[in-house]
C-alpha cells in the first residue's frame, strides 16, 4: 500500500515538472517537436480519467487532460511514442478505481493488496500465484467464509470480487481464503463420481434416465431438463430438529415433496430458486446447527447475512453432498463454468510457458568413452532415475560427513530431504489433516504425509480415495545398521519418504489409488 502510494506521489512531482515544461514551450523557450504525453501508471492510455492522489491526508483529483507533454531529450533514442511511465505495471490497470482486499490463506496468516474495483477470482488467484512463486496447477481457488454462519462456498473464477464484498454486512467479519480446491472442475472430467445413477433422470414428463456419458452435456444445454432427486434432511423454521423430505432439484428451483416420494405439482413445495442465491456447506454442521450428520450445505440469499433466512440441509454422505451442491453450481452457472474449466488450458495453448520445444531435448549418456542419444524412453527414464537416486546417496554423504560417521546419523540425514517437499506436514494431527483433504477436495489421489501421533519414529500417509479419507503407517525397517521405510511391511523399501511417495506416484502398490494431488499450505 505504502509502495503505490510512493509510487503515485512519485508521478505527481513528475506531473508537475510537466507542467513547468508547458509553461516554458508555451513561452516560446523550448524548441523541438519530440514530446512525450505524460500519464499515471494506474490510468489507460488516451482517456481523460481523472486519477485520484494520496497525500497529506487529504485527496485531490487531477486531471489527465490539463497535463503537459515532457519534452523528449533524446529523439534520435527514444521515439515520442514511448511513455516515460510503464503502463504495465499490473496486467489489469485499465481504470483508476481500487480496492484493498485482504486474503487469508489457511494458516490464517493474511495479505491485504490493492486491486482494481472490477477485478474477478480468477485475478486474484493469479496475483498470489505470482507473489508466493507456486506452481499454477489450476486448482488454486478464492474461497468466500461468513465465520458467524460457519459457512463457506467457493467464489466462480468469474465472479467480481467486490460484487461479492458488497453483500457482507458491516459486522459480519466475511473473509476471503486462497487455497487448493482439486474437486472445483472435477465433474467435467469424471462425471460419475458426482452424479449417482439412482439421483439423476430427465425431466418428470419423460421419465427417462439420464445416459451418464452425455450428462454434463445435458446440464449445460439450456433446452434439457436434467433432475435431481433424493431425500436429505431439512432444518424447520424456529425448530431444532431436523426432519428427512424428498428433495427435487430443476432449473426453475429446489422443491420437496410434502407426500412421500410423489413428483406432482400438487404436492411440491418450492423452497429456493438460484438467480439471487448462492449454495454453501456449512463448516460445522453437527456442532453449530444440531444437523444429524456433518454432511451438510445450506442455499443463501447474496444480500442477506441472517441465519434466520439460510436454508439448512443436510446429505447422509459426502458423494450425496458433492452431487446436490455440485448440480446447484450448474444450474446457476451453466456454460460459464465449462468456460472457466477450459480457458486456463486454452491460454497454456496459445502461449506456452517455455519458449523451447520439449521435442528439442533429449537423453544423453556421458559414462562411456563417447557421449551417446539415449533413443530409448525406457532406458531413458531409467536412467533418470539412477541419477536421481545417485545424487540423493552423495547428498546424504555430504551431509552424514559434517556431524558423527555413524551409520544412523548417515541415515537420519537422508530421511531429513522429506521436510522441504510441500506434501510433508509435520505435527499434523489425524483430525487436522482430514479436514485439511476435505478442504482442498476430495477427489481420489489427494494426499500428504505427516509425522504420526502415537509412534514418533513412524510416519502417516493420509489418502482420499472414492470421497473417503485413509490413513497408512509407514513403517521403519533396520536391517544391517542400514534404515529404510515401509508401507506394506517390508516387502517394498525405500531410503527416504520422497523415494516413496515417487515410486506411489507412478504404482499403486498396496495403495487404493496412486498419489496425485498433494495437499500443500503457502504462507502468505
Amino acid at each position: 500500500m505504502s509502495a503505490m502510494n510512493d509510487s503515485l506521489d512519485e508521478t505527481r512531482s513528475l506531473g508537475e515538472k510537466a507542467a513547468i515544461f508547458r509553461g516554458a514551450r508555451d513561452s516560446g523557450n523550448v524548441v523541438g517537436s519530440a514530446f512525450i504525453p505524460l500519464r499515471s501508471p494506474l490510468q489507460p492510455p488516451n482517456a481523460a480519467v481523472s486519477a485520484l492522489f494520496k497525500g497529506n491526508g487529504k485527496s485531490r483529483e487531477v486531471d489527465d487532460t490539463q497535463m503537459g507533454p515532457v519534452q523528449n531529450p533524446f529523439p534520435e533514442l527514444l521515439p515520442s511514442a514511448v511513455s516515460l511511465v510503464s503502463e504495465c505495471l499490473l496486467p489489469w490497470t485499465k481504470n483508476s478505481a481500487t480496492q484493498v482486499i485482504k486474503v487469508y490463506s489457511e494458516d490464517n496468516t493474511s495479505r491485504a493488496v490493492e486491486v482494481p474495483s472490477d477485478i474477478t477470482a480468477r485475478d486474484i488467484c493469479q496475483l498470489f500465484i505470482l507473489k508466493n512463486h507456486c506452481i499454477d496447477d489450476h486448482s488454486w481457488t478464492l474461497f468466500e467464509q461468513i465465520p458467524h454462519l460457519s459457512i463457506e462456498r467457493t467464489i466462480e473464477d468469474h465472479e467480481s470480487v467486490m460484487e461479492v464484498q458488497s453483500g457482507w454486512g458491516m459486522d459480519s467479519h466475511c473473509c476471503l481464503y486462497f487455497r487448493k480446491n482439486y474437486a472445483k472442475y472435477e465433474f467435467f472430467k469424471k462425471p460419475l463420481d458426482f452424479f449417482p445413477e439412482h439421483m439423476v433422470s430427465i425431466s418428470s414428463e419423460t421419465n427417462g434416465i439420464m445416459n451418464h456419458s452425455q450428462l454434463i452435456q445435458t446440464f449445460l444445454s439450456s433446452s434439457s431438463c436434467p433432475e435431481i432427486h433424493g431425500f436429505l434432511h431439512a432444518k424447520e423454521h424456529g425448530r431444532k430438529s431436523w426432519k428427512k423430505f424428498y428433495f427435487v432439484l430443476r432449473r426453475s428451483g429446489l422443491y420437496f415433496s410434502n407426500k412421500g416420494t410423489s413428483k406432482e405439482p400438487r404436492h411440491l413445495q418450492f423452497i429456493a430458486e438460484f438467480s439471487d442465491s448462492d449454495v454453501y456447506t456449512l463448516l460445522s454442521a453437527k456442532k453449530v446447527y444440531g444437523a444429524p450428520t456433518d454432511y451438510g450445505f445450506c442455499v443463501k440469499a447474496s444480500k442477506s447475512n441472517s441465519a434466520r433466512d439460510l436454508k439448512l440441509l443436510c446429505a447422509d454422505d459426502e458423494q450425496t453432498r458433492a452431487c446436490w451442491v455440485t448440480a446447484m453450481r450448474l444450474f446457476k452457472y451453466g456454460m460459464q463454468l465449462y468456460q472457466n474449466f477450459v480457458q486456463p488450458y486454452q491460454k497454456q495453448k496459445s502461449s506456452p510457458m517455455r519458449s523451447i520445444s520439449e521435442n528439442s531435448l533429449v537423453a544423453m549418456d556421458f559414462s562411456g568413452h563417447k557421449s551417446r542419444v539415449i533413443e530409448n524412453p525406457s532406458e531413458a527414464l531409467s536412467v533418470a532415475v539412477e541419477e536421481g537416486l545417485s545424487w540423493r546417496r552423495k547428498s546424504c554423504h555430504r551431509l552424514s560427513s559434517h556431524g558423527s560417521p555413524s551409520t544412523s546419523q548417515s541415515s537420519m540425514s537422508c530421511i531429513a530431504i522429506h521436510v522441504a517437499q510441500p506434501w510433508f506436514h509435520s505435527k499434523l494431527s489425524r483430525d487436522e489433516a482430514q479436514k485439511l483433504i476435505t478442504q482442498q477436495g476430495l477427489i481420489d489421489g489427494v494426499f500428504l504425509v505427516r509425522d504420526s501421533q502415537s509412534n514418533p519414529r513412524t510416519f502417516v500417509l493420509s489418502l482420499c480415495h472414492t470421497q473417503k479419507i485413509k490413513h497408512f503407517q509407514i513403517v521403519p525397517v533396520e536391517e544391517n545398521g542400514e534404515l529404510s521405510y515401509s508401507l506394506d511391511d517390508g516387502h517394498t523399501r525405500f531410503t527416504d519418504l520422497l523415494q516413496l511417495v515417487e515410486f506411489y506416484q507412478l504404482n499403486r502398490g498396496v495403495l487404493p489409488c496412486k498419489l496425485k494431488h498433494h495437499c500443500a499450505r503457502i504462507t502468505l
